[in-house]
């Protein structure tokens, strides 16, 4: 008999776990993925066997996730691994997708157009309701409208709930719901809906029209759901209409990647999955392939002993694997994606906590060691600073601008946006319609230097060095790019990243916010403010709101794969000495050139100076 594990591909790429996870087809199944444990790989391996052995009609097959970069990277995976035919898409996108279908046939004509957001359509409502908003207090009323339909908070729960809850900034409770009602009022008069009425509109579709039901759940007939523990009510509620009682949806997740409460996402439907299905296949991923076993150990000590915690084990080499000769990502620098195979990643430094007088010497101190790396031969794209809140990044990108080094804000201006990379993704469009036998970096890069890119940058920051870096990053995606890709099938991926907003990695250091940077990963990472009133944040009021501080920073150590830098200042300016992070306390990590570790939350900092 042939062994299935040496025989096909898509599962001789898979460990043990994975393996199990991959050939789990049929029911109901739920993977508990830890940070680094080659999730994505498990699941989209899944899904290709399944296509592969024929268990599954890929027509009939939606992947779903909850940002258009991750869907854009599942489709990329799925087409590498044969089974490119495949939906990949986020809630949203998927319930847009089935309203413009219906709502002809249902409601007749055309369905209302979705808002681009909400800022201009609330100011108006505040100006009905003759109420003074300023800028920050109307996207805390944008936030408040979102939790509220994606909890599935009617209006009149939502009355009562206002008493606990608290209005933002100087409003009232009553000018509050006078406000939110204008805003769903002005929305109806202009046959305009919200991207939460996406979900909530598709939903009543699906429950008052059979037919709509029907055709929904022919279409699909396995559902496999990344990121579980981000799922909402909402988005929970609109699954349970598209499955109609039946059993085929794998879930993955992660407990302790649960950053986003406040949004209305709760880890509850993950760890009750079980309950909900009793016969479920259940698959612990605690194989981390990202980081050393030192970063993996102090993520396990942050998490230790909180509901639903994984406990991660570093894959170091292992004389009775014969897999783990190899490394799929060992290497100490090298792009995303790397890590999550069956190789093993060797021992690396010890993370560290260092400790500075002020928040500016804080950030300075920080982008030496940026710079040092560098020169010692760290690509700038392979390291992060992540930041608490974005306030902080204006400092940050100050410090490493002194020191020379580039750096990228994520969630600033789009890649994408970029006029330089407009004008690209448009001239190699246009190239490749005529031409089509080249070499493939041939075509990409003649098209690139008519723009002025050139092999080697050019002097010096500033804008000519930026929009070097731009054409730069559009000619390394031919890297990735598997054996065989024609100009036209580069022109058309192009395109579709463009779409989605897949932005490819750009030669700077990343300064990003912890809730930004989920989802990601970098050789060498650096959190800096880990001061009380910051990490956890000052309003983190009750143990559920700093269980979630805990895990974003748990999120912010798991995204680095080689080495891990902590730190914290004593003092922000001229205000009164600070304390550092309870968390750091648990830690136990010494500070470098200190007599002892940090210290607990309330010793005098200068004790340690």
């Amino acid at each position: 008999m042939v062994d299935l594990m040496t025989s096909d591909p898509l599962l001789a790429a898979l460990d043990d776990d994975q393996r199990v996870a991959a050939e789990a087809l049929i029911g109901p199944v739920c993977v508990l993925a830890g940070a680094g444990t080659g999730k994505t790989r498990a699941i989209t391996h899944r899904i290709a066997y399944g296509v592969a052995s024929g268990s599954y009609d890929p027509a009939r097959v939606m992947a779903l996730t909850f940002t258009s970069r991750a869907a854009a990277e599942l489709r990329a995976r799925l087409r590498v691994l044969g089974a490119g035919t495949v939906a990949a898409r986020t809630f949203h996108a998927a319930a847009l997708a089935q309203l413009n279908h219906f709502w002809p046939l249902v409601a007749g004509g055309p369905a209302p157009r979705v808002l681009e957001y909400k800022g201009r359509l609330l100011g108006l409502a505040a100006e009905r309701c003759a109420v003074k908003v300023d800028t920050p207090t109307l996207r805390d009323v944008a936030a408040e409208v979102e939790w509220r339909k994606v909890a599935l908070v009617g209006m009149d729960d939502y009355r009562a709930r206002l008493a606990s809850r608290g209005a933002p900034g100087t409003l009232t409770a009553q000018q509050l719901l006078d406000l939110v009602e204008a805003y769903e009022a002005l929305k109806d008069e202009r046959r305009a809906m919200d991207f939460e009425d996406v979900l909530l509109a598709t939903a009543g579709m699906i429950e008052s029209e059979p037919a709509v039901a029907m055709q929904v759940r022919e279409a699909y007939r396995h559902f496999v759901v990344d990121e579980y523990q981000d799922v909402s009510p909402a988005q929970q509620h609109l699954l349970s209409l598209w499955l109609g009682g039946r059993r085929d949806v794998c879930v993955v997740g992660d407990a302790s990647q649960t950053i986003y409460s406040f949004a209305g996402a709760s880890a509850d439907f993950l760890l009750g999955f079980e309950r909900d299905y009793p016969d479920a296949t259940i698959v612990r991923l605690e194989r981390n392939y990202r980081s050393t076993p030192e970063i993996v150990e102090v993520a396990n000590r942050l998490m230790r002993g909180r509901p639903g915690a994984l406990r991660l084990e570093a894959a170091v080499p292992d004389a009775g694997d014969p897999a783990l000769g190899g490394s799929d990502g060992a290497a100490e620098h090298g792009g995303a994606g790397r890590g999550e195979g069956r190789g093993h990643v060797p021992h690396g430094p010890a993370p560290d906590v260092m400790e500075f007088s002020d928040e500016l010497a804080e950030a300075r101190g920080v982008a030496t060691r940026v710079r040092q790396r560098i020169d010692a031969g760290v690509p700038p794209e392979s390291i992060a600073v992540l930041l608490r809140v974005n306030s902080q990044s204006a400092l940050y990108e100050q410090s490493l601008g002194e020191v020379g080094v580039p750096a990228r804000l994520r969630g600033a201006q789009r890649f994408f946006d970029r006029p330089e990379v407009r004008e690209a993704v448009h001239a190699i469009r246009a190239a490749a319609l005529a031409i089509t036998d080249e070499p493939l970096f041939k075509s990409v890069s003649d098209v690139l230097r008519s723009l002025g890119w050139t092999v080697e940058p050019p002097d010096g920051p500033g804008a000519v060095r930026d929009r070097w870096e731009s054409l730069n990053a559009i000619a390394r995606l031919v890297d990735d790019q598997p054996a065989g890709t024609t100009f036209r099938v580069f022109a058309d991926d192009l395109r579709t990243r463009a779409e989605t907003h897949h932005e490819p990695a750009v030669a700077a250091v990343t300064i990003a916010t912890l809730h930004s940077a989920k989802g990601l990963e970098w050789d060498e990472v650096h959190v800096p403010g880990l001061v009380e009133g910051m990490l956890p944040i000052a309003y983190a009021s009750g143990l559920e709101a700093i269980d979630e501080e805990r895990r974003l920073l748990y999120v912010g150590i798991t995204r680095a794969r080689r080495r891990l830098s902590l730190s914290w200042a004593r003092s922000a300016g001229h205000r009164a000495e600070r304390e550092p992070s309870r968390f750091l306390r648990e830690l136990d990590i010494r500070t470098p050139g200190a007599a002892g570790p940090v210290p607990a939350a309330g010793a005098p900092a200068r004790a340690r100076r």
